[in-house]
């Protein structure tokens, strides 16, 4: 039986996907730990063929819009690089509070780990259309608006919306798709 209705249907189209800290908690507040997630997007832009459409970093979740062959595939490893990598950062800067968090909420069947710091799956949506593109991009980029943390998407330094405001951004994104 699947666990969710989401799924990756070929690797001809950008996805929007959503991937959750376990339990929401705020792994995302030190820059430290975002820049694990983008060395590893542009890792996997260099090596995996990643086409990075466009992204938001928040506190506790990000969104983005990729595409890549085998993207699924691609997202696992992600998940699971990044996970050891921020783990292994909290534990050397002695970040026992939020550790003791993701010890706790981890998962029963996740038996072979100590912590849990991804929520399971993407939430894969297929984009086809460019108002779709559109539509999915515009919400990435206002979620930090909505939530009273700036004024402006391209305020948000962890986003997408400054390299579509034609102001240099944090990662390179593929404004082609």
């Amino acid at each position: 039986m699947p666990r969710s209705r989401y799924r990756f249907v070929g690797d001809d189209a950008p996805y929007f996907m959503t991937m959750t800290v376990n339990h929401w908690l705020p792994v995302f507040t030190r820059s430290d730990t975002v820049e694990i997630l983008l060395d590893s997007w542009r890792w996997l832009q260099q090596h995996e063929g990643l086409r990075l459409h466009g992204y938001v970093i928040l506190e506790n979740h990000l969104h983005l819009v990729a595409g890549a062959p085998g993207l699924p595939g691609l997202m696992r490893r992600f998940k699971s690089h990044t996970a050891r990598q921020i783990i292994d950062l909290l534990q050397a800067a002695r970040v026992q509070t939020l550790l003791d968090l993701l010890a706790l909420f981890k998962r029963r069947h996740k038996a072979d780990a100590t912590y849990q710091l991804w929520e399971e799956g993407s939430h894969p949506k297929r984009i086809e259309s460019e108002m779709v593109m559109r539509q999915k991009l515009d919400y990435i980029h206002h979620n930090p608006v909505k939530r009273g943390y700036v004024d402006l998407p391209e305020h948000w330094r962890w986003s997408s919306a400054r390299n579509y405001a034609g102001e240099p951004g944090v990662i390179e994104i593929d404004k082609g798709w």
